[in-house]
């Protein structure tokens, strides 16, 4: 074969394999042990690397939970603050402020005899009775002022509501463009409708005064005991103390109140059939009795003329206003 002896070229091709075989005996050891070495430092740094993103992980968790820790103890703290001054829970003078007037109990005072004395005049001037005069003084002197302070307060916080999610917007976007909290509040405070004006004009003078901004802005609750306020003062609040995004965060106060705005306006048109019915229950007495009189007088003098009729009419009026405070409590929804 090509002219070399068979026995030559194996001869030839035995001893190059006896050859490999005695290089490859003498180099194994210090292959196998540069292998070794190679994929002990392979694993080393994986390890390493292992433990570096471990490490990491547990310094942001402990981290979270150490910011999570302090914004539950900041909020258990306001819920402690806003139990213990429920601005619900005061007096006709405080409801006299939170409806905008000045709260001058004098003239509250004055304005309840004249109420009085009016309604007691123009009940004893149609029907004569004075035990109806009678309850139409208390009615004048206690219950119509106060309901007019309290319709006026109820009107007011409407209003309140109604501008008070595009001022959190513009103290977002003052905030996202690089305005400190101060400015931003101060631009509501001139440029936003009332009575969202007046309330942040107060925080800027509380300020003024020397109490920090945090509790400035705690004091809008007070004034405007709404929920929507106090979920901006506690915003504030938390952002002061466990730090954070307070553009992002405001801007998700946004969005929580005009989701809550919507949902306000959907349980109303929802329940708009009921106080419809509701309405109609309650007038049809009234109603029912001014047609009898028109057709009938005599009939119905009875109930103001007699001391029977007048029993009888104080107790139909009694239950009636216990069916109206029954069917307001069914139809008016708490959110």
């Amino acid at each position: 074969m090509f002219g070399i002896d068979t026995n030559t070229l194996i001869l030839v091709a035995l001893v190059t394999m006896a050859v490999a075989a005695l290089v490859w005996a003498v180099l194994f050891n210090t292959i196998s042990n540069e292998r070794n070495q190679e994929r002990r430092v392979k694993s080393i740094k994986r390890n390493d690397g292992d433990r570096s993103t471990k490490l990491a992980a547990e310094a942001r968790l402990a981290d979270a939970q150490k910011r999570r820790q302090s914004t539950q103890a900041s909020l258990k703290e306001l819920e402690e603050q806003t139990k213990a001054k429920n601005p619900n829970k005061k007096g006709i003078k405080d409801q006299m402020r939170q409806a905008g007037m000045n709260g001058d109990m004098k003239k509250f005072a004055m304005f309840s005899i004249i109420t009085a004395i009016v309604t007691s005049i123009l009940a004893f001037v149609a029907s004569g009775n004075l035990m109806l005069t009678g309850a139409m003084l208390f009615i004048g002197g206690f219950g119509m002022p106060r309901w007019y302070v309290a319709r006026a307060r109820k009107r007011r916080m409407n209003a309140f509501l109604e501008e008070f999610p595009n001022a959190v917007d513009v103290i977002t976007r003052g905030i996202k463009a690089g305005l400190p909290l101060n400015d931003t509040i101060g631009i509501i405070a001139t440029e936003a409708k009332e009575p969202v004006r007046t309330e942040f004009r107060k925080i800027l003078e509380t300020q003024k005064m020397g109490i920090p901004m945090t509790e400035a802005i705690q004091k809008l609750y007070k004034n405007v005991p709404l929920t929507e306020a106090n979920f901006f003062g506690i915003v504030i609040a938390i952002q002061q103390s466990a730090g954070g995004n307070l553009s992002e965060a405001l801007g998700n106060l946004s969005k929580v109140l005009r989701d809550r705005k919507k949902m306000k306006a959907k349980i109303i048109a929802m329940a708009s059939e009921a106080k419809a019915s509701a309405g109609i229950i309650g007038i049809l007495p009234p109603a029912v009795m001014c047609l009898i009189y028109l057709s009938t007088p005599d009939y119905i003098m009875l109930l103001f003329t007699t001391t029977t009729g007048n029993l009888i009419l104080i107790g139909a009026v009694f239950w009636m206003s216990v069916g109206i405070m029954v069917m307001k409590q069914m139809i008016n929804f708490d959110f």
